[in-house]
C-alpha cells in the first residue's frame, strides 16, 4: 500500500493547466524559433523579398524590415515573442540588422538541436556558444576599419548599404540627406562627437515622388496658422516660444459673478478684452514676428495678433517646441510678462505651404540648427512607410557608425571571415565545446548563403568558394555582390557596415538562444474561470484540510 502512494504522481498544478517537460518542451520552443527566423529569412538583402501583414481590422502593412515584419505578426506564443524581442532590441540599439539578429538566433537553436540529438547537454552548448559569441566580438574588432566624421562618402555608403532592398529608386538621394542630417545636428565636445538622432524629426506625406523628399535646416510643423489674416510668410522671423495659453484664465476655484446691470456684463466683457489686448501688446514689445504657441490662442487674441501682421501656430507639440529651441537657439517662455528680444529664436522664413491635402508650416533657414527636419515623400502610404523605415534604418546606422568609429564590409564577407577564424578556433578548445563553436561558425554563414540564394546563385558553390578567397591572403573583405550574382570585393563596391550592427546582432542572437536552451519546462496556466470559495462547513469546503490546495 505504501509502495502504491509512493508510484502516485503529485499533482500541485491548478486543473486545466498543461505542463511540457524535457526534449518536448526544447522541441517545441526550437521548432517555434526556427519558423520565426524562416519567416523573414528571405528580406535579406537588396534582393530579398517583402511582406505582406493583413492586421485584424484590414490594415495593411508591406515591409521587408525584420523588425517590423515581426512587430506586426500576432505571435502569441512565448519562444516567438522572445524573438520578437531580440529584433526590438536590435532596433532600439543599432537600427539596423534586425534580420541577421533573427537568422542568428535561428540559426544557433536549429544546430543546438542537432547537438541534442547526439546526447549533448545543453549547457555544454551554451558554453560553446558563449566562447564563441566573444571570440566573434574580438574577430570582428580585428576585422574592424576606422571610419571618420568627417568622411562625407564612406558616411553614404554606410547609409546606402542600410538602406538595400528599401526605397531603391530614390536611395542615392535620400542618403545623401541622411547624411546631411547627421553632420548638422552632431554635438562636438572635447573632441567626442554625440548624435542623437530624435534630432532628426522624420516627416512623411504621402503624394509625390521618392525623389522630392527635402532636408529642412529648421523645422516642419505639421499645424497650420491660425487665422485668415495673419501673413503667410515671414521673412526674417523673430520667433517666440511660449508654454502659455492666449486665453482669459478661469479661476482655479469655483466662482459666482452676480452682474446686475448690462453696464456691468460689458465692464466684464472690455476687461476680458483689455486683458488679451494687454497679452499682444507684450509679445509685439518683443519683436517677435511668428508666434509657436504649446497652447491655445483665444479667437480674440488671433484677431489682435493678425491685426499687428504677427502670426502663429496653436497647440503645438513638446516634443516640437523643443526642437525648435535646439533650430532656432530661441527660449520657451511660460509668463509672457517675462518675454523679451533675447528669448526670441531666428529664422530666414516662416511660411505656411499645402502638403498632400495638409497645411503645414515651415521654419527655414535657421543659421545653425541642431534641430532639423526631413521630409519623405512617396507616391502612396505604403511607398512612404517604407521609406520613412528605410531612412530611420539609414539615420541609426550612420549615428553608430560615427559613434563607434568602426566599420566592417558587408555582404556577407565579415561573417565568414569570422567564421573561419571560429572553425580555427574551435580545433584549439578540442571537446564537446568544439562542436558548439563550430555550430556558430556554421549558423553565421547562414548570412552569405541567404544572400546567394535571394541573387539566384548556388548557396553550398558560394560557401565554399567564399571559404577558399577568406582562407587566402588578401580575401577578407569577399563577399557577395547580390546585383551581379557573383563573388567580388565588397570594401571596392562601397558596401560597408557599422561594426556594431555586427556585434549586437551576434550578442541579441546568441543571449536568446542560450535563454530558449535552458527552457526544459514549460507550465501553461489553466484558461478557466476560478470557481468561487466553497462557505466553510459546506461539502468540500474549508471546514477541514480536505478543502486546501497545494
Amino acid at each position: 500500500m505504501a509502495e502504491a502512494a509512493q508510484q502516485q504522481p503529485v499533482v500541485f498544478l491548478t486543473e486545466g493547466s498543461k505542463r511540457t517537460r524535457g526534449r518536448d518542451a526544447q522541441r517545441i520552443n526550437i521548432l517555434i524559433a526556427k519558423a520565426v527566423a524562416n519567416a523573414v529569412k528571405s528580406t535579406l538583402g537588396p534582393k530579398g523579398m517583402d511582406k505582406m501583414i493583413v492586421d485584424d481590422l484590414g490594415d495593411v502593412t508591406i515591409s521587408n524590415d525584420g523588425a517590423t515584419i515581426l512587430d506586426e505578426m500576432s505571435i502569441d506564443h512565448p519562444a516567438g515573442k522572445m524573438m520578437v524581442e531580440v529584433a526590438k532590441t536590435q532596433d532600439d540599439e543599432v537600427g539596423d540588422g534586425t534580420t541577421t539578429a533573427v537568422v542568428i538566433a535561428g540559426g544557433l537553436l536549429k544546430r543546438a538541436e542537432d547537438l541534442l540529438e547526439d546526447e549533448i547537454h545543453p549547457s555544454i552548448i551554451i558554453k560553446g556558444y558563449r566562447l564563441a559569441a566573444k571570440r566573434a566580438r574580438e574577430e570582428l574588432e580585428k576585422a574592424a576599419e576606422e571610419v571618420s566624421f568627417n568622411d562625407k562618402k564612406e558616411l553614404k555608403d554606410i547609409a546606402l548599404t542600410s538602406m538595400t532592398g528599401k526605397a531603391s529608386e530614390a536611395a542615392e538621394e535620400l542618403a545623401e540627406l541622411v547624411v546631411k542630417a547627421i553632420t548638422q545636428v552632431a554635438d562636438e565636445e572635447k573632441g567626442t562627437i554625440t548624435i542623437d538622432i530624435d534630432n532628426v524629426k522624420v516627416e512623411k506625406k504621402q503624394g509625390a515622388s521618392l525623389t522630392e523628399s527635402q532636408l529642412i535646416k529648421g523645422l516642419v510643423i505639421d499645424k497650420e496658422i491660425v487665422h485668415g489674416g495673419m501673413p503667410k510668410k515671414v521673412s526674417d522671423a523673430k520667433i517666440a516660444l511660449v508654454d502659455a495659453a492666449l486665453e482669459v484664465k478661469s479661476t482655479e476655484t469655483d466662482a459666482k459673478i452676480e452682474i446686475t446691470s448690462p453696464d456691468q456684463m460689458q465692464a466684464f466683457l472690455d476687461q476680458e478684452e483689455g486683458m488679451l489686448r494687454k497679452m499682444v501688446e507684450q509679445i509685439k514689445k518683443s519683436g517677435a514676428n511668428f508666434i509657436v504657441c504649446q497652447k491655445g490662442i483665444d479667437d480674440l487674441a488671433q484677431h489682435f495678433l493678425a491685426k499687428e501682421g504677427i502670426a502663429a501656430v496653436r497647440r503645438v507639440k513638446k516634443s516640437d517646441m523643443d526642437a525648435l529651441v535646439r533650430a532656432t537657439g530661441g527660449k520657451i517662455v511660460t509668463r509672457l510678462d517675462d518675454l523679451s528680444a533675447a528669448d526670441l529664436g531666428n529664422a530666414a522664413t516662416v511660411y505656411e505651404k499645402k502638403i498632400a491635402g495638409d497645411e503645414m508650416v515651415f521654419v527655414e533657414g535657421c543659421k545653425n540648427p541642431k534641430s532639423v527636419s526631413l521630409l519623405v515623400r512617396g507616391g502612396s502610404e505604403h511607398v512612404v512607410d517604407e521609406a520613412e523605415r528605410a531612412v530611420h534604418d539609414a539615420l541609426m546606422a550612420v549615428a553608430t557608425a560615427v559613434k563607434s568609429g568602426k566599420i566592417v564590409a558587408g555582404g556577407g564577407s565579415i561573417e565568414v571571415e569570422v567564421s573561419v577564424k571560429l572553425r580555427d578556433y574551435a580545433q584549439t578548445i578540442g571537446g564537446r565545446e568544439q562542436l558548439a563553436i563550430e555550430a556558430f561558425a556554421d549558423t553565421l554563414e547562414e548570412i552569405p548563403r541567404t544572400l546567394a540564394e535571394t541573387a539566384g546563385m548556388n548557396p553550398l558553390d558560394t560557401l565554399v568558394n567564399l571559404r577558399a578567397k577568406h582562407r587566402a591572403k588578401d580575401g577578407k573583405h569577399i563577399g557577395v555582390d547580390v546585383i551581379n550574382g557573383k563573388l567580388a570585393d565588397m570594401k571596392e563596391l562601397d558596401i560597408i557596415e557599422p561594426m556594431n550592427v555586427k556585434t549586437q546582432a551576434i550578442a541579441s542572437g546568441t543571449e536568446v538562444a542560450e535563454m530558449i536552451l535552458r527552457i526544459d519546462d514549460i507550465i501553461a496556466g489553466s484558461s478557466k474561470e476560478k470557481a468561487p470559495p466553497m462557505p466553510p462547513g459546506a461539502p468540500g469546503g474549508m471546514g477541514g484540510m480536505g478543502g486546501m490546495e497545494m
